[in-house]
């Protein structure tokens, strides 16, 4: 098992694809073309965001996190996260694996949502926590430098509202991205 970055242009936009279709779902409407042209045009155009994957043995990719970095650069956060079921072939719990790597090496900040997350999130070896706005749990690894919730800086983003009013408004720019984020979901590579 071994951590990728992918940095390779075509590959990274067919993870990026892949991964916000998993993390989403399939059926899920706007959402997932959205989070994939906002951070297709806005977090990577700005070297803010990173995609990863855990990759097995045979560098089969069998989980996949969106990094995305604060605004002064000392920490990322984990924005997507996804398990490949179908590649991932007898390694269990990959997305809590590529968490626990990342934390080890990475200034590492995790959102849950709900005390199932924070499970997986502190199995990962996620052992700081501070209560955040709305019930969110916010979790730090080691590496990450914030002591309180004054010390975390925001986490850089896009508006996804934003997003789907261009599309609205652009149909070319839609098609694009729309033919785009399928492209990457049927090149999506088989290793990395």
């Amino acid at each position: 098992m071994r951590v990728v970055h992918i940095k390779n242009p075509r590959q990274r936009e067919a993870c990026l694809a892949r991964l916000c279709a998993e993390a989403y779902g399939y059926e899920a409407g706007l959402r997932p073309l959205a989070t994939f042209a906002g951070t297709q045009g806005v977090l990577i155009e700005q070297e803010a965001a990173r995609v990863l994957a855990l990759v097995d043995d045979h560098s089969r990719p069998v989980a996949l996190a969106l990094l995305v970095l604060d605004e002064l650069g000392s920490g990322m956060t984990v924005m997507l996260l996804a398990e490949l079921e179908q590649e991932r072939q007898g390694v269990v719990r990959p997305a809590e694996r590529l968490v626990a790597e990342l934390a080890r090496k990475a200034p590492l900040r995790v959102d849950a949502r709900d005390a199932e997350q924070e499970a997986r999130f502190r199995a990962a070896g996620i052992s700081r926590w501070l209560d955040g706005k709305a019930g969110v749990r916010i979790g730090l690894g080691p590496r990450h430098p914030a002591g309180s919730l004054d010390d975390l800086p925001r986490t850089l983003t896009f508006d996804e509202a934003a997003v789907i009013h261009s599309f609205k408004q652009d149909r070319e720019q839609f098609d694009d991205y729309k033919a785009r984020f399928l492209r990457g979901l049927e090149a999506f590579p088989t290793t990395l």
